[in-house]
């Protein structure tokens, strides 16, 4: 290699390195600004219990904890318990098994999750679950941005008995979910 491209490619690499800090910190809220959020800290036992058509939920994190970003709730279902084929617009949905089995169908998959699988649902793509097997699933459900936890409260005040489906549709819809056919 001669000096003139030895010098030119050292320059390049230096002012590619010089500009690596850059952009690693773009698209990201100012890295050195304080957080304005409150540290919690959520015992296993803690946490609003809300009943969603039988779907029992522990709120642990909501929207007010994490200012929005994210809301993150356990789940334990006994066998059968499911949610039908329905989409989000406005949420994208993970769901991480830490117990039993969940058989989730994203897209056109369906598999079954164990203990420390999980599945991603982006929002915009038709999803279910049902609790499979022979015992209880425990499900952590986080939430991209936060704030679906005001429908399950809605939900979870209807009265007891077999849900009115027309009901929970409508109540849903305000909240850009669609249950499909």
């Amino acid at each position: 290699m001669n000096r003139n491209s030895f010098l030119k490619r050292g320059i390049l690499s230096a002012a590619a390195l010089t500009s690596l800090p850059a952009l690693a910190s773009s698209g990201r809220k100012e890295p050195n600004k304080p957080s304005s959020l409150d540290p919690k800290v959520v015992r296993n036992d803690e946490g609003k219990k809300v009943n969603v058509i039988g779907d029992q939920q522990t709120f642990k994190l909501t929207s007010k904890d994490t200012d929005g970003q994210f809301t993150l709730i356990e789940e334990t279902n006994p066998p059968g318990m499911m949610i039908p084929p329905h989409v989000h617009t406005n949420e994208d949905e993970v769901f991480k098994v830490l117990e039993g089995e969940l058989e989730i169908t994203v897209g056109e998959k369906t598999t079954i999750l164990q203990a420390g699988d999980l599945a991603f649902a982006p929002r915009n793509i038709p999803h279910s679950w049902k609790v499979v097997g022979d015992k209880d699933c425990k499900t952590i459900l986080s939430i991209f941005p936060a704030g679906l936890e005001v429908m399950f409260e809605e939900l979870g005040g209807l009265p007891p008995g077999p849900p009115d489906f027309a009901n929970v549709s409508e109540i849903c819809s305000k909240y850009g979910i669609t249950f499909l056919a």
